[in-house]
Order: C-alpha cells, then sequence, then structure tokens
C-alpha cells in the first residue's frame, strides 16, 4: 500500500476513534480506493505483480494506441473501454452478486418494510438458487420483478440512501470487508490507469444501473458513463397514463417503477450502441454473458482492439471456482482474449486487512 494510501487509512482510523467509534480494522475504505492513482506512463502500479503479463499486454497496448506516430494510434474521442462490474471490478461470490442480495434482504430481513407474498417467494426462491449455486436466467428474472416492485415508488434520493446503508453491511465469508469496500483494488488501478490515458471508460453492468452508480461512486468513472440493468422511472401521479399525454407538474415527483431490462449477453451490446453509439476497442469481464461485449469490442472495423477475461482461480483470497477458471481460460485460447489470474498476477485483492474465511 503506498504512502498517501496509508496516510488517509490513519487519518481515517484516528477520525473515528476521535468519534469514539471503536471496532475491527476494515479492508480499504471508499476513501482509500478513491485515491488511487496511476498515472499515464503506468510506472506506479501498487497492486499487481511485475511479471504479470496481462498487465504487460495492457500496458504495451495502451502505449501503442496512444503514440500519435504509430499506425494503431487511436484518437482520444475514439478510446472507448468497457467494464463489466460484477466479478470484473468487484466481488460476486461472497455469495453472488450484491444487487440480488440487496433484493433479498429488502424482501426477507427489513424489519421497516413488509413485502408481498409473490415478492417474499420470489426472494427465498433466488436465496435458494444463489446457495445452491443455480442461478438460471429465471432467478435473474424473478429478481428483477422483485428488485422493481420491493423498490417501486422510491424517489431516487430515497433509492440512493437505501443502498448507501446496504453498502455498510459486511460482504459475507470475509472478515474486514463491507459491500462498498469489494472491489478489486488492482482493477481499480486499470480504470486510473485508462483514464489517464485518454480513454473513455463505461461501466457495461448486469445490475441495476442506479444501484450501480452509488456503489461505483469512488471508481474514476463518469455517472453517465454506468449502463446497467434499467427500471422504469415515472411521475407519482401519472397512474398509468402514457408518458407522451402525461404532463410532470411542479407538484410532482419522479419515482422508480417496472422493471424493463436485464443487462446481460446481447443486451450489453444493444445498450453499449444505443447509450455510446460507438464500438469500443477495450474490454474486460469476467463471465460467459460478457461473451457479446467481448465480440462487439473485438469487430471494432477501425482500430486495433483487445479484450481482457479475469479468471475466477484465487481459492484463497477469495471463493474462486477453479473449473470455471480453466474453461474461461480455454475460451481466451480459443478467441485470442488476454486471461488475467487472479491467483497468480495480483499482489492482493482487496487489501492485506482482508482474509477469507473458511
Amino acid at each position: 500500500m503506498n504512502k498517501h494510501i496509508k496516510t488517509i487509512a490513519s487519518l481515517c482510523v484516528a477520525a473515528a476513534i476521535g468519534a469514539g467509534w471503536a471496532g475491527t480494522a476494515q479492508g480499504a475504505t471508499r476513501e482509500e480506493i478513491a485515491s488511487i492513482q496511476v498515472n499515464a506512463r503506468g510506472s506506479n502500479f501498487q497492486y499487481w505483480q511485475k511479471d504479470s503479463q496481462a498487465l504487460a499486454r495492457l500496458r504495451s497496448y495502451v502505449k501503442e494506441v496512444t503514440n500519435t506516430k504509430s499506425s494503431d494510434f487511436i484518437p482520444q474521442r475514439d478510446r472507448i473501454a468497457v467494464f463489466d462490474v460484477d466479478g470484473t471490478l468487484a466481488c460476486e461470490t461472497a455469495p453472488f452478486c450484491f444487487d440480488f442480495l440487496m433484493m433479498v434482504d429488502r424482501a426477507l430481513y427489513d424489519s421497516e418494510y413488509n413485502a408481498s407474498a409473490r415478492d417474499r417467494a420470489n426472494a427465498k426462491d433466488v436465496e435458494r438458487d444463489i446457495y445452491a449455486h443455480k442461478v438460471t436466467n429465471d432467478t435473474r428474472l424473478k429478481t428483477c420483478e422483485s428488485h422493481a416492485s420491493v423498490f417501486g415508488g422510491m424517489t431516487m434520493d430515497e433509492y440512493n440512501a437505501y443502498t448507501e446503508k446496504y453498502l455498510r453491511k459486511p460482504v459475507e465469508g470475509f472478515n474486514n470487508l463491507k459491500i462498498g469496500e469489494a472491489y478489486f483494488l488492482p482493477m481499480v488501478e486499470v480504470l486510473s490507469y485508462l483514464r489517464a490515458n485518454g480513454f473513455k471508460v463505461f461501466l457495461v453492468s448486469g445490475a441495476d444501473r442506479q444501484y450501480t452508480r452509488v456503489m461505483a461512486e469512488v471508481l474514476p468513472v463518469d455517472s453517465d458513463n454506468i449502463l446497467g440493468t434499467d427500471y422504469r422511472y415515472v411521475a407519482a401521479d401519472q397512474m398509468g397514463k402514457d408518458g407522451m399525454e402525461y404532463v410532470f407538474s411542479t407538484e410532482d415527483k419522479v419515482v422508480r417503477g417496472e422493471f424493463e431490462v436485464k443487462n446481460i449477453n446481447m443486451n450489453k451490446v444493444s445498450v453499449m450502441a444505443r447509450e455510446i453509439g460507438k464500438q469500443p476497442v477495450l474490454a474486460f469481464g469476467n463471465s460467459s454473458g460478457d461473451f457479446s461485449m467481448y465480440n462487439y469490442t473485438a469487430t471494432n472495423p477501425n482500430y486495433k482492439t483487445i479484450v481482457f477475461s479475469l479468471l475466477c482461480d484465487d481459492t484463497e483470497r477469495e471463493f474462486g471456482k477453479p473449473a470455471s477458471a480453466e474453461k474461461m481460460l480455454k475460451n481466451c485460447e480459443k478467441y485470442g482474449w488476454v486471461p488475467v489470474s487472479m491467483r497468480d498476477e495480483w499482489k492482493t485483492i482487496y487489501g492485506d486487512r482482508v482474509q477469507r474465511l473458511d
């Protein structure tokens, strides 16, 4: 951990103690995560192994496409980089994606909320599938339908506040890690490095877009560059009227409504085409749900492209899945994607203060 981050950590702890708080030291705080900076040369990466082949490929690619004398130079306006979030930038194995768990928590365990019978049934099914490691598209649809319902009618500020509170919960299976801190520190460095080199970074997540905006406030990514699963926003007094006819009044307010689209597979390509308007040149993901995004990036006809895929192969510092990692490695070899081993190429995942529980 660099000197600047250590200083921030010390100040945070001192402030907490001064305020009368006492407890176990936490993982890298959101303030520490937000402070991570890598220069344009890429000479100050802290969390990657020096012999990382993936990092070497990334630095070589960036150096080449930002060199105005190179035949592979990419103008800054077209340096589009896209990143999946769960499992690529943040934990999704404890035991699964956090926005799924937030819906379950709201429907089943929030003492201040009384969920409908349907939402409770959906949440129980989703929770069962998560712990059985048998999440299917049916699980995903039940999650989205009930996410829309249990948070329906909330204003954006109310939903943001609920999410912020949820992010302070501990991550299951780890010591000293909160949900809002569960970012892969080496990947935060990658985001910073790309931004320093004029890349426009987009997060293309399967999670709720507004949830991801709140979760990702500490990352070097603009909030309007976050694409995700979408829910309709309506006027509180609209009462089902068509938006082409309904006129929003000064006494009205915007609230969350029905589920629209789950942002995985081809839906990621659709939303990128619609909201970015350009094909990416660099993509980073971790699962088959990102393959469409990979292929969309790799087929950019105008520029040299590169695709990285994370291998969930660390079973000591993370809840790795060796069989899935091996399968992804074979896909990387087959399609020319760059594999990234969490186990072999990262010095740390969440910081040395975080420990995985057995």
